[in-house]
């Protein structure tokens, strides 16, 4: 099956489930992890999303940062090392939607610790990353 059939796929499935309207930054996330699972089956678990994300009630929230939640993280982390740096961090946006500053902090803290973050608007900006990120890791 070619990527183009799974999207296809993946969009008819959709169709006949249960309506929910991603924003198009969970849409571009879920085309590039569908991506990333056809291209790299073997090391599909080495890419993950961190759901920081959403609106949470008080009590969730404070749960959830009592549980390790670190506001800032990355959407996805490609725990995969190359040459260079020990795993890739992955920011998703759309359109003219830029980094918070809690995202920013993370970025620099991340970056210190010999980590690769990008910031990623499009399905071809993912790929790219990831193809020239991968050409010195050992797979």
């Amino acid at each position: 099956m070619t990527y183009e059939e799974m999207l296809k796929q993946n969009a008819d499935e959709a169709a006949g489930a249960k309506q929910h309207h991603d924003s198009p930054e969970e849409r571009l996330q879920k085309d590039c992890v569908q991506w990333f699972r056809y291209q790299y089956m073997t090391h599909w678990r080495q890419l993950f999303a961190v759901p920081n994300g959403g609106s949470r009630n008080k009590k969730e929230a404070a749960n959830m940062k009592a549980a390790g939640v670190v506001a800032g993280v990355a959407d996805l982390i490609l725990l995969i090392p190359n040459d260079t740096y020990g795993a890739l961090c992955i920011e998703l946006k759309h359109g003219k939607n830029s980094q918070t500053d809690f995202q920013k902090d993370w970025q620099t803290s991340t970056e210190a610790h010999g980590n690769k973050y990008a910031v990623i608007y499009s399905l071809e900006d993912f790929i790219s990353l990831i193809k020239q990120y991968l050409k010195t890791a050992k797979l």
